[in-house]
């Protein structure tokens, strides 16, 4: 499937169109810790495909839907069910805590 790049234009439209949970990672360019966690996700989504979609946002061209979701730091990952936020994982992570944040709520 490979990860979405998602704007303040497209946002609502990507979440609402998954028939999947959504793990949405709010980054910046400029954020090491991010970059860090960006080839763990690509990977845990070749792996994850058929339960999770992901998708990017970049906070520093995107700051309405990073606003809405009251994101202070970045990295953060989100996941959103059914509309909602389930849950919120603030900072970098090993490939094995992301993999158990998704696990726990999907």
């Amino acid at each position: 499937m490979g990860i979405t790049q998602t704007t303040d234009k497209t946002f609502a439209e990507d979440i609402k169109s998954s028939h999947l949970p959504v793990l949405v990672d709010f980054w910046a360019e400029w954020c090491g810790p991010c970059k860090m966690i960006g080839p763990i996700l690509e990977e845990i989504d070749k792996e994850m495909s058929d339960k999770i979609k992901i998708i990017k946002l970049d906070v520093d061209s995107n700051s309405q839907s990073a606003m809405k979701y009251a994101i202070r730091s970045i990295p953060t990952l989100i996941i959103i069910k059914d509309g909602e936020v389930k849950s919120q994982h603030i900072g970098a992570a090993s490939k094995a805590q992301i993999e158990n944040f998704i696990n726990q709520n999907i």
